[in-house]
């Protein structure tokens, strides 16, 4: 479980995340939304120790971040940023195989078993066929496919994913997050559109100028009078397949169809 108490951030006078308290439970997929600006990707930079808070803290199975060290937490944490790896030279299973290093001691060469955790690991993202290729020479979602071979590589027991649909198409923004959802017991993703995340996500929080303005189900979050206060745009809500979907226009044309 991954747990944030209070946690405030700022950069200079202005607080990025302010008094933000969430919690990420294992066995379920977690997405933090909200409008630029609205201080996603630094609260999941503080969640895995990229950041230090100004105040407040990170739990993870309720120990301090602080009281763990590198290599534990990255046996308990597997992160996926945006352009990890983007100029690489490594083939993609030398891609991978990097997800072994906090398993490795220090003069430990790889064994194995650590190329068998790799296979598997691009088996399960449907990527063996892509092994002996260059990294550079990957697809958008090949990429993003290979970096969560490589975080399950990892063996964490949470995936941690900073926007992998990213400059993706339709197509493989749902591929990416079906496979994140498929393959993936625990996550916690930075999503901007708010219908991936009502597909692909258990539960979201919703930020609003660095603090949590909602946190729930998608179905308690996703309410259209919330989602006009927080992004000031009209929204109307449908359902498909059994999850919300939102349909937008901007509110002066709202207005004047009203």
């Amino acid at each position: 479980m991954i747990g944030a108490e209070h946690l405030t951030y700022a950069y200079g006078d202005r607080p990025v995340v302010d008094d933000t308290s969430l919690i990420a439970r294992p066995g379920r997929v977690l997405g933090l939304i909200g409008p630029n600006g609205s201080g996603k990707t630094t609260l999941l930079r503080m969640l895995y120790g990229s950041l230090r808070p100004s105040h407040g803290r990170v739990t993870i199975d309720e120990r301090p971040l602080e009281a763990w060290s590198r290599r534990e937490l990255a046996r308990k944490l597997a992160v996926v940023v945006q352009e990890s790896g983007a100029e690489s030279t490594l083939t993609v299973a030398e891609q991978v195989m990097l997800g072994r290093l906090p398993s490795l001691g220090t003069f430990r060469r790889t064994s194995t078993g650590d190329h068998e955790i790799v296979g598997d690991a691009l088996a399960r993202v449907g990527a063996t066929h892509l092994a002996d290729r260059p990294f550079t020479a990957l697809s958008g979602g090949e990429r993003q496919r290979v970096l969560i071979a490589r975080a399950l590589a990892q063996q964490g027991e949470f995936l941690l994913l900073d926007e992998p649909t990213n400059h993706l198409d339709i197509r493989y923004q749902h591929e990416v997050l079906d496979l994140v959802s498929s393959v993936v017991d625990s996550a916690l993703i930075v999503l901007h559109d708010l219908n991936l995340a009502a597909r692909y996500c258990d539960d979201l929080v919703l930020l609003d100028r660095g603090r949590v303005a909602a946190a729930g189900t998608p179905d308690e979050v996703l309410d259209p009078e919330l989602l006009q206060q927080v992004y000031a745009i009209h929204a109307s809500r449908a359902e498909l397949d059994g999850h919300p979907q939102l349909l937008f226009r901007p509110l002066r044309h709202a207005r004047s169809n009203a």
